[in-house]
């Protein structure tokens, strides 16, 4: 690929560094402070205390302005935290140092020690006593003011964007940030942390496509994860009673603004807890990050306020149902019957959908999950879509929720099924729907049923997604502002 007049430009100047005995690309430089922190030591101070107390300082960062007035220049310095001023005049840093300065190009990495200062302006910026070239940057940035124009370019070079975008950034520190919180908040329940395995040889937690590769050594295939689910809940049979894992996933699926084929949740499980206690869990966690984040349980979405003050508003996903549309899915109906009410309001039901509990399932997806605002925690989901939760009183039912917040789910929780005889059955359903066609049911788990068989106590089980979370508490609208390095689609 031919170069630009500017990268050419830049590698002549490379080469004049080279030259003067510069290495273009820099060695170890000590910094005492980051950009914030130097701003701090001047806070409250005026132009002369600066001058009479000496205060020194060394930082180093990304030129993003420069200003060469001849023998004095000034220069704006990004690093992690921020941006700093620098102030350079020839008279002080001598004319060698001065000659490799004027080399300098925005993009390129420095280094300046001196002291602080307050220019006549007011703005705090570092008198340079030294100065040193680290790396030289042989692509320029883009234009400051437009960054990278282009969306789909922004993710696939996040490292420009993490330069030229200020709002990149900021997410980019607050989803560790997030994390931490999160760890704390189940660490101060007595929950400890810990990690399972992403090669799994037999399908199951989740209903969902799996990615699959081969071991060569074992000449056997793999899954990649789709869940952290199982091997939780060994655990518990193990005895550890309250066990979580915030984790990769990956589901060979669809990509969107919601989705991306690798994601991280937290999965959490409580031996002798129920369903009751996992809505405290996500209620208590998600309000108490707000209010950490923010100050406020009250989160800007879009146009929207998201109000994360607990209680959340929980509710039957049938009284849902019937709340829209009328229709009344507690009064006893053959499949047939619950078919002809899918057919009458235009919902297509797939080969393997051939219960009534499929029919429930998609009437709320089509009539209710996106009229759900306000944080909900929706109850009561049919058997034959919870082959892992306990049945409900009502054994068409089971003890799990899913908690919607402006229509997307955020977390998915049960009341853990440890029947063994019963979870063998509900394995069986799930094979039988996947001789159906069903591409996203499970597998029949043998070493899982065997750890049943042992004893897991009763327990509460959930799982949330920590990127939907990061999106909600960071105001973003896609995955893929809260994703480093998502995957895209070919160029």
């Amino acid at each position: 690929m031919a170069l630009t007049d500017q990268e050419i430009v830049r590698r002549e100047k490379l080469q004049k560094l080279i030259d003067k005995g510069i290495d273009p690309f820099g060695q170890k430089f000590l910094t005492t402070h980051h950009s914030i922190q130097a701003k701090k030591l001047a806070e409250g101070k005026t132009h002369d205390e600066l001058e009479t107390l000496n205060l020194k300082t060394s930082v180093a960062g990304r030129i993003v302005l420069l200003r060469n007035m001849g023998k004095a220049s000034f220069i704006t310095l990004q690093d992690k935290l921020g941006t700093i001023q620098a102030y350079i005049r020839k008279d002080v840093i001598g004319d060698e140092a001065y000659s490799i300065f004027e080399l300098a190009d925005l993009g390129d990495i420095v280094g300046v020690e001196g002291t602080v200062m307050l220019t006549k302006t007011g703005e705090i910026t570092v008198k340079a006593k030294t100065y040193t070239h680290l790396v030289k940057a042989l692509r320029p940035l883009p234009e400051k003011y437009h960054g990278l124009s282009d969306v789909e370019e922004r993710y696939r070079r996040r490292y420009v964007d993490l330069i030229v975008n200020e709002e990149a950034r900021k997410v980019a520190l607050m989803r560790p940030q997030i994390i931490r919180l999160i760890q704390q908040h189940m660490d101060a329940q007595g929950y400890v942390e810990f990690e399972t395995s992403m090669l799994q040889s037999t399908l199951g937690g989740a209903s969902a496509r799996p990615f699959v590769t081969h071991h060569n050594a074992l000449d056997r295939d793999f899954y990649l994860r789709i869940a952290t689910e199982l091997p939780l809940k060994r655990l518990l049979v193990g005895g550890l009673e309250r066990v979580y894992e915030i984790g990769r996933l990956f589901r060979n699926e669809g990509i969107d603004t919601r989705h991306n084929p690798e994601f991280t949740t937290i999965e959490a499980y409580q031996a002798y807890g129920d369903l009751s206690d996992m809505q405290n869990l996500a209620q208590n966690l998600l309000s108490t990050l707000a209010l950490k984040l923010t100050g406020s349980y009250d989160v800007p979405w879009g146009e929207k306020t998201i109000s994360l003050k607990p209680p959340f508003r929980s509710v039957h996903m049938v009284d849902l149902i019937k709340e829209h549309t009328g229709i009344d899915f507690f009064k006893p109906m053959s499949f047939e019957q619950a078919k002809a009410l899918a057919e009458k309001h235009n919902i297509h039901l797939e080969k393997h959908e051939n219960a009534v509990g499929y029919v429930i399932n998609k009437f709320f997806e089509n009539f209710c999950e996106k009229k759900l605002i306000q944080p909900t925690f929706v109850t009561g989901h049919p058997l034959e879509i919870s082959p892992l939760a306990k049945k409900s009183k009502d054994p068409r039912f089971t003890e799990r929720f899913e908690l919607f917040i402006d229509g997307s789910e955020y977390a998915n929780a049960f009341t853990e099924l440890n029947n063994p005889i019963d979870q063998e059955e509900r394995f069986q359903a799930q094979l039988a729907a996947k001789a159906r066609g069903d591409k996203e049911a499970s597998e029949n788990d043998v070493d899982f049923l065997e750890a049943l068989q042992f004893g897991m106590p009763p327990a509460g089980g959930i799982g949330i997604g920590i990127d939907r979370l990061v999106m909600l508490l960071t105001n973003q609208s896609s995955i893929r502002e809260v994703i480093l390095f998502p995957t895209l689609k070919t160029k």
